[in-house]
């Protein structure tokens, strides 16, 4: 008989971004073998599956004894402790063992036990007591508990809340109390205002926001599917007067503070509207819409008040105001890293306007907009560089040398930018990695990976000519090297194989790294080039074992044997193309090219000759192909399918 099973964790609002990791874990339940499906609002976590047995089954256990040597006591003595007869002994091997039966359990009971556990092992980045301190820790208060296996309560409690079979509607729309079996608990929360399932609450939002006008934002849509359980979308005004404040100032009030969306025209202009999503089911007299409206106008008047004041300084004279705001303790101020900042800039080749940016970029951390919206900053540097007459790129630079903030962010769009935000985040990595603030396991408080995944992508997506060991030393490179390989792997897609073969050929500049990748990528399909890697393995096998350094001195006319002389001439094909060419692709397209030579080498000459001098000759062929063919990757870091030929073969 199988059943089927429902928990619902019902507590005081759960923080909106930690639900998500919460569902995870809840996933990862093991219900009797059975893989359970998760749901969640802001009030409720819920597990649910179908197919549970009604018990386990009866299973056998087998439990070691004592030595044979022993004697019979021992083995009497153990099987009374066992509670059985001596007689149900057995030998194996030097021991005693007696085989017990142990009967199934029903599963009400198992879960019963188990439940308690799984529901306060949920980690979460804080929690709290609700009871006293002698009470269990939860991220929030749970206030009721529905745990059904079929028909049947499973008895637990938590906290003084047993579980039942009542759950709680919407907190305002919904009745508190609602008697539900496993058949009827999704729909009787729906006729009472709660929206299980999050893939719903999220499609609801985005319909109802975008036929408002709504400029849509993932981060936002998602923020509020976990912050409401009956979301519906109302469209509010303000007064047009504020449009005469930056769009950037304007949205972040909205977006990041108040969780409107904002409403642009067709020209990507943005409107006197703003769309709000209520956790409610209407606003039929338009209280929700006046108050946010009245919300949204005091938030405005702020951001006014806070532009006009802080025109009366340029930022130019905010400069030494960093020395009072500090950086990080073991490296001082904003003013000491904005020193450094300035210095790498003009090390890295930026010119004026790049060293002007970076002399200002930090002072808008000093304003009053800054202050209050701090989600701005460098945003409001630019705004302010430009109504204070700064040129263009250094305005622009300002603006953008935050990014990129993740990998799905784009670089800044100027070289004077692209400078800039190197030399910030440099300095950053830099300075943490001297004073030994360096990131490991999970915790990483000032954000480096951030930090080195935006170095990465600048260098790469901007084509800069730095190379890694000009940027960064010790430590420092080796964790570069990381996010370098994370980036080309799980951002550009590159597989991991052709990534360390690049990467084995050296590292020069992260751009030229990107083009020998995409040259590989390209290449690899090709019908020569998995079976030619596989023979790299080879000749990297040989040469490693015969100790062969290279050295040798050797014309085409030096070799005997027809296959030799054929890939002494290929070699000399692909070095010639190379050169001329100067382009990866066509360089190993004309490297696979050489395989049906180097497999007729391989099949009719005798690498290890017993003549020391054929030997010398023959290796040191191996050793220019090994070292010519591999100036774009290391073929033999790549992976391939022959398996079957033997890589570490030396004939």
């Amino acid at each position: 008989m199988s059943l089927d099973f429902l928990l619902e964790i019902g507590t005081e609002e759960i923080p909106h971004w930690m639900i998500p990791g919460a569902s995870a874990q809840l996933a990862k339940m093991d219900l009797l073998g059975v893989t359970p499906s998760v749901d969640a609002t802001p009030r409720r976590l819920v597990v649910r599956a179908q197919g549970l047995p009604d018990r386990t089954p009866d299973s056998e256990q087998v439990v070691k004894g004592p030595p044979i040597t022993a004697g019979d006591k021992a083995a009497e003595g153990f099987a009374k402790k066992q509670g059985a007869d001596a007689s149900a002994l057995r030998k194996a091997g030097n021991y005693y063992e007696l085989v017990k039966k142990v009967s199934g359990r029903a599963a009400i009971d198992i879960l019963a036990e188990s439940l308690h556990a799984a529901i306060l092992g949920i980690q979460w980045p804080k929690t709290m007591y609700w009871t006293d301190r002698s009470g269990p820790r939860f991220i929030r208060p749970i206030r009721w508990l529905v745990a059904l296996l079929g028909d049947q309560v499973i008895p637990i409690e938590i906290g003084g809340v047993r579980s039942g079979n009542v759950t709680r509607g919407h907190r305002i729309l919904g009745a508190s109390s609602i008697p539900v079996t496993i058949a009827t608990y999704e729909s009787e929360l729906r006729k009472n205002f709660v929206i299980l399932a999050a893939h719903e609450r999220r499609h609801k939002i985005e319909k109802e926001c975008a036929d408002l006008g709504a400029k849509l934002d993932g981060d936002l849509v998602e923020t509020l599917t976990y912050i409401t359980e009956f979301p519906t979308a109302i469209r509010g005004d303000f007064d047009p007067a504020y449009l005469a404040l930056p769009a950037e100032v304007l949205t972040t009030v909205m977006r990041h503070h108040q969780k409107y969306f904002s409403v642009e025209n067709p020209p990507g202009m943005l409107e006197p509207n703003f769309v709000a999503v209520m956790n409610t089911a209407g606003d039929p007299e338009g209280l929700v819409k006046h108050g946010n409206e009245r919300v949204l106008k005091a938030r405005f008047n702020d951001a006014r008040f806070f532009w006009n004041v802080d025109q009366a300084r340029k930022l130019a004279d905010r400069v030494d105001d960093l020395a009072k705001v500090t950086f990080q303790a073991k490296l001082g101020s904003y003013k000491e890293k904005t020193d450094r900042v300035v210095a790498l800039v003009k090390e890295l080749g930026g010119d004026a306007n790049a060293q002007r940016a970076a002399l200002l970029c930090k002072c808008d951390l000093t304003t009053e907009m800054v202050k209050e919206f701090t989600d701005l900053q460098g945003v409001v540097g630019g705004l302010y560089a430009t109504a204070q007459g700064e040129p263009e790129a250094v305005s622009r630079a300002i603006y953008e040398h935050y990014e990129p903030l993740s990998m799905d962010d784009s670089i800044p769009s100027t070289r004077e930018g692209q400078i800039l935000a190197l030399a910030d985040k440099l300095d950053t990595l830099r300075g943490c990695f001297a004073v030994g603030l360096i990131p490991s396991g999970s915790k990483d408080p000032f954000a480096l990976r951030r930090a080195a995944q935006g170095v990465v992508k600048i260098l790469v997506e901007a084509k800069l000519d730095y190379q890694l060991s000009q940027l960064a030393q010790g430590e420092l490179v080796e964790f570069m090297m990381d996010r370098v390989k994370y980036y080309f792997r799980e951002v550009r897609g590159f597989k991991y194989d052709e990534v360390n073969a690049v990467l084995a050929a050296g590292c020069w500049t992260l751009a030229d790294v990107e083009a020998r990748l995409t040259a590989l990528a390209e290449v690899r399909p090709t019908e020569n080039f998995e079976p030619l890697a596989a023979s790299f393995k080879r000749i990297r096998n040989i040469l490693k074992q015969s100790g062969y350094t290279g050295g040798e001195r050797i014309l085409e006319e030096d070799f005997e044997q027809d296959a030799e002389k054929e890939l002494y001439r290929e070699l000399e094909r692909v070095v010639k193309v190379a050169t001329d060419s100067r382009e990866y692709r066509t360089t190993l397209a004309a490297t696979a090219s050489t395989r049906p030579s180097v497999d007729r080498f391989f099949d009719k000459v005798m690498v290890m000759d017993e003549s020391p001098i054929v030997r010398a000759r023959r290796l040191e062929l191996l050793y220019r192909i090994n070292m010519h063919f591999s100036t774009i990757a290391d073929f033999s870091e790549i992976v391939t399918s022959g398996a079957a030929q033997d890589a570490g073969a030396s004939k």
